[in-house]
């Protein structure tokens, strides 16, 4: 009888557990012009310290344990600015770009031995602070290869790239956009390992042209989010993100709010931060 209640208990943890976290961080940054000219710019200093620091913080305080980072540019500082992820509460190991740039989707690829069967996928100037537990449960009921993560931007943000109706994306184009395109691809997204193992070993791919893809063939479930995103990604987009974090002390005050919208308290959460 107790190895029958051990082992409901055991399938219950692997239910609940967070997937890890692949985090894209391989770009040039051109646009942040000299502020990456020397430094990555998931290093960019934002309310006292590096961006990404923020980042794993609020991973960490989402229930995530290990997270893949895809490094390119400058990667190197990277390593030594976060090292093994101990600090943080996290377990972090690293992929980097070859000589030859591989795109999003092939850098994924290139990580896939790092990687288990499902995980998140977020880009390393983007701050999103949303429940991932709920998407990751969406995903898991959508009996889809993959899920994008929607917000109803109306060109407030960004330039909206989706058109979002009744739960399901109809299209999703960042290049030929149309009126009817209200939401924006929030920048987080769930996926099975199968999707990338077709990508070609060193041949470079778009994240976008993977989520068309299976968006054509009805395999990509969607999830809208409430809480706005942040990044860093411009010089706007930056100053508008360490007023955000300056007003808060940390990335946990961040959580808070949502685990007070999930009328949670934070107080019994497990954060390690």
């Amino acid at each position: 009888m107790n190895h029958v209640t051990d082992r409901n208990q055991s399938l219950k943890s692997i239910r609940h557990a967070r997937h890890p976290v692949v985090i894209l961080a391989g770009g040039l940054a051109k646009r942040l012009g000299d502020l990456t000219r020397d430094q990555p710019k998931c290093l960019v200093n934002v309310a006292g310290e590096p961006f990404l620091f923020h980042q794993l913080r609020l991973l960490s305080a989402q229930g995530v344990t290990q997270v893949t980072l895809c490094l390119g540019h400058l990667g190197e500082q990277v390593v030594q600015a976060v090292g093994n992820g101990a600090s943080f509460g996290l377990e972090i190991q690293y992929a980097f770009d070859g000589p030859t740039l591989v795109g999003t989707a092939g850098a994924i690829r290139s990580a896939l031995s790092q990687l288990t069967e499902q995980f998140f996928v977020l880009y390393g100037d983007s701050y999103l602070p949303c429940d991932f537990q709920s998407i990751q449960q969406a995903f898991q009921g959508s009996d889809k290869l993959a899920l994008m993560t929607v917000y109803r931007n109306e060109q407030q943000w960004d330039t909206s790239n989706v058109e979002f109706q009744a739960g399901q994306i109809l299209a999703y184009d960042k290049v030929n956009r149309t009126e009817r395109m209200r939401h924006i691809d929030y920048g987080l997204g769930v996926f099975c390992k199968s999707v990338f193992e077709q990508i070609p070993a060193g041949q470079s791919c778009d994240l976008a042209t993977i989520y068309q893809n299976l968006l054509t063939h009805n395999q990509l479930a969607a999830y809208e989010v409430a809480e706005r995103f942040y990044e860093v990604g411009s010089h706007a987009g930056l100053e508008e993100t360490r007023m955000h974090l300056s007003r808060h002390a940390t990335s946990k005050n961040s959580l808070e709010g949502i685990e007070a919208a999930r009328g949670c308290d934070w107080t019994s959460g497990t954060s390690k931060h």
